[in-house]
Parts: structure tokens; sequence; C-alpha cells
């Protein structure tokens, strides 16, 4: 079995679509085929020791989900699921995608959901996130002037999202295990 999870929360499939660009980084031993949050439960975390989970931000700076006017069930529906899921000794990266102009005021703030839930949980969070190089008012998702993960916008900034990926992979990478 892979020793990484890669889980993610979609609306718009663009939240996929990064997790399946750092999957494509990465052999099968090493991580598994990401998955959507709304197709799993608490076992299929639990199984790893590492690992990534991504979300947009919706909305009012919202979890994906059903109240977000999602067409599906996402992180939202999830987390109530997970309540019971044990993080101790477990390593968590976030990425999280925003519109920074259009909703410059709550920029990935779902981000900070997802973080104090699996944080709460004794997880061990890694993958903080300089806030350099963007324009925004706000996020909740912002910690000691660092984003809690990585902060991608696809709609403003899409010609340095794979910069900001290789990079961000690279300062996780010792906590992972990963080659660099």
């Amino acid at each position: 079995m892979a020793r990484i999870g890669i889980f993610f929360g979609t609306s718009s499939g663009n939240t996929r679509k990064i997790a399946k660009k750092i999957k494509k980084m990465f052999d099968d031993e090493t991580m598994a085929a990401p998955l959507n949050i709304n197709r799993v439960g608490a076992d299929e975390l639990a199984a790893y020791s590492h690992l990534i989970l991504g979300t947009c931000t919706m909305g009012d700076g919202l979890l994906p989900g059903l109240s977000a006017d999602c067409s599906e069930e996402s992180w939202e529906e999830a987390l109530p699921k997970l309540e019971g899921l044990d993080c101790t000794g477990k390593t968590i990266a976030f990425y999280g995608l925003g519109d920074q102009d259009a909703y410059g005021h709550e920029f990935v703030d779902a981000l900070k959901d997802l973080y104090d839930f699996f944080s709460e949980r004794g997880a061990t969070i890694v993958g903080a996130w300089p806030t350099d190089g963007y324009d925004f008012e706000a996020s909740r998702a912002v910690i000691d002037d660092e984003f809690i993960g990585l902060a991608l916008d696809l709609d403003n900034q899409a010609d340095q999202t794979d910069e900001r990926l290789n990079a961000w992979l690279k300062q996780i990478a010792p906590d992972f295990g990963l080659p660099l």
C-alpha cells in the first residue's frame, strides 16, 4: 500500500486537477491515487500516516458542500462522518484554491476549517506557505503571517501554479519522507 494518501473536495474539478498533478509526480508505492472525500470514510483516511488534503473555498468562505451550492457532497458533509478519527501520529499538509480578486476578503478561508478539524484530532500539520506574491484583503487561513497550507489561485495566477506546487512539495518532502 502507498505511504501517502491524497484526498480532496471540489466543486468545479480544479481541486481534483491539482491532486492529480501531485500524484503524477510520485509512483504508486509512494502515493495513492487521489480520492474525492465524498467517496470515502474514516477508515480510508486512517490507513495513511501521511495525508495531503485539498479544498476549494466556496461562497462566503465555506468548505465545499451542499449548503454552498455544490452539486454533490464534499468536505462539509464528510467532516461530521470523520468526528471520531484519531490523527495522533499523522502528518498532514493542506492545499487550497481560491480567487483573490473576486473573493479577496475570504481567500482560501476553507483551509482553516480543515486545519482546525485535523489539528484538534492530534495531527501534525506541515506545509505553511508564505503570503508573498498574493494580493488579497483577508484570509482565516493565515496564521503568523503565513498560509497554513499551499494557496493557489487558478483564476488570477494560474501561471504560478506549477512553480508554487513544486516548491511546496520540496518543502514538505522531509516531513513526508519524499525524495527531493
